[in-house]
């Protein structure tokens, strides 16, 4: 697994990406490096991810926080980390926050997906495996468009930057694990709605819905209603599509280096 590093401050971020994001590393990069200059900024790529190795591990809950966990130990990374995860990762930050309570600070998530989102998702498993055939026969090289991703088109990439990712793009989508990951979802947000709401602090940033695949109003309402339950969280909205950290990062750098400082106080 591929755990990229920068920055050397106090707190530790843990950046997690969305399920079948290419390359969380360059995705996350327009953010980060707003905050790189006062905290640890850390990017784990799962497996079948970025950088890392195409797997044949489970992708059951336990098994991919273990493997996150164990990646960042063994790149001498230790707690208590301060999670930032985007969409489906919601699901592992939770989990991690209700098994090990002691390594998690805080969680500030960035169109985060919370339990209830997948209560009655209904799964597309054969459009799911489609995906999966057309990049592994290259089809998708026929149609540049899919590799702009918001991180090319809103984000602050180099020139160089933008061409790693299209590269990674082509090698990192929908592999075995991503599609996995899709199959094990509703198992694995069921066993963490179940555990109840982590009793840590959460800055929740929401989209307008949009690159969701729910309805915007529903996606919103997901959020709302999880933190109505917790007394320690705050939700702000941002008016834009499902890729936040790569069109408003700017300002969810100051408002969560405001939020992290608060945590200090």
């Amino acid at each position: 697994m591929h755990v990229y590093k920068e920055g050397n401050g106090e707190e530790t971020l843990v950046f997690m990406s969305g399920g079948g994001t290419s390359s969380p590393f360059l995705d996350f990069k327009s953010l980060y490096s707003l905050l790189s200059d006062k905290y640890k900024i850390v990017v784990v790529e799962k497996a079948g991810y970025g950088f890392s190795d195409i797997t044949n591990s489970d992708r059951d809950i336990d098994t991919i926080l273990q493997e996150t966990r164990e990646a960042l130990l063994k790149s001498g990374v230790e707690g208590p980390y301060i999670l930032f995860p985007h969409s489906m990762s919601g699901i592992e930050a939770l989990y991690w926050a209700q098994v090990y309570p002691n390594e998690v600070k805080g969680i500030i998530g960035l169109d985060m997906a919370v339990p209830a989102a997948y209560k009655d998702y209904a799964l597309n498993m054969p459009l799911v495996h489609l995906s999966a055939f057309a990049a592994n026969i290259g089809f998708t090289r026929w149609i540049p468009s899919l590799a702009e991703s918001d991180a090319i088109k809103y984000g602050t990439l180099t020139d160089e930057e933008k061409e790693l990712y299209k590269v990674i793009f082509y090698r990192r989508t929908a592999t075995k694990n991503m599609v996995n990951e899709i199959k094990h979802i509703k198992a694995n947000a069921e066993k963490v709605g179940a555990a109840g709401i982590p009793n840590i602090p959460m800055l929740l940033f929401s989209s307008n819905g949009q690159g969701t695949g729910w309805d915007k109003d529903a996606w919103i309402e997901f959020q709302k209603d999880f933190l109505s339950k917790h007394k320690d969280g705050t939700l702000i909205k941002l008016d834009c599509s499902h890729y936040i950290h790569d069109i408003e990062f700017k300002r969810i750098a100051d408002e969560s280096e405001n939020y992290i400082e608060s945590l200090n106080r």
